[in-house]
């Protein structure tokens, strides 16, 4: 009897061990994400960084990662990797965390998955991102606002606007005829005083955006 309850206590202890997963512990400098990828429906349209898409090219798009911060992507089904380029903003869809260009995707072997998990580790920054505002407080009078970019396609300046409202408030799109061409600019904010437009101007510039002060209309 005594040695049928040892069994007993055996049997469950292993079936216990058997439910409760491996622990592995965090790697130093590497997350996991989830990607996806986007193509030929954006080749040539300007990105939020204001350079064109390439599709072909290794770049990706993440929510909040500063433009020219390059990662290392890897595809843990191929072992196959990607430094990258972040130049855009994006996903927009929900759940996901990174939208690598075609290109980058095509060399990974990502393809045809579409959407899954990739490892990811942070590289540099090419600096060369970084812009700068011109600090003219006597040339521009209030109410104020920054503008980021000006379009003559709606569908761009939406888009931008959509990018910026992951990070920023009261991102807006107005439109102005200028030599009987519609433009549609995309704008940040309303500011009294020249130096909070400028601080605002810079953090945009910071993470890469063209930036303008300009009067609010």
């Amino acid at each position: 009897m005594k040695l049928f309850y040892v069994l007993i206590s055996l049997l469950l202890f292993t079936a216990c061990a058997s439910v409760t997963p491996p622990y592995y512990p965090p790697e130093p400098g590497v997350e996991y994400l989830t990607a996806s990828w986007y193509g030929p429906k954006f080749h040539g349209r300007p990105t939020a960084s204001g350079e064109r898409f390439n599709m072909h090219a290794f770049t990706a798009a993440h929510k909040t990662l500063k433009f020219g911060t390059r990662l290392r992507v890897t595809n843990p089904d191929t072992g196959k990797f990607v430094v990258v380029t972040v130049n855009d903003r994006g996903p927009f869809i929900r759940g996901r965390d990174l939208d690598l260009s075609y290109g980058a995707a095509q060399k990974i072997g990502f393809v045809e998955k579409g959407v899954g998990r990739v490892r990811v580790e942070y590289v540099t920054r090419d600096m060369r991102y970084v812009r700068r505002v011109p600090f003219e407080p006597g040339r521009v009078t209030g109410p104020l606002t920054v503008q980021v970019g000006a379009f003559t396609d709606r569908f761009n300046a939406f888009r931008l606007k959509q990018g910026l409202e992951l990070s920023f408030r009261d991102v807006y799109v107005t439109e102005a005829v200028v030599k009987g061409e519609v433009f549609y600019r995309v704008r940040v904010g309303e500011f009294e005083a020249y130096d909070s437009a400028y601080t605002h101007a810079q953090r945009l510039a910071d993470e890469g955006y063209p930036t303008v002060i300009l009067t609010r209309d």
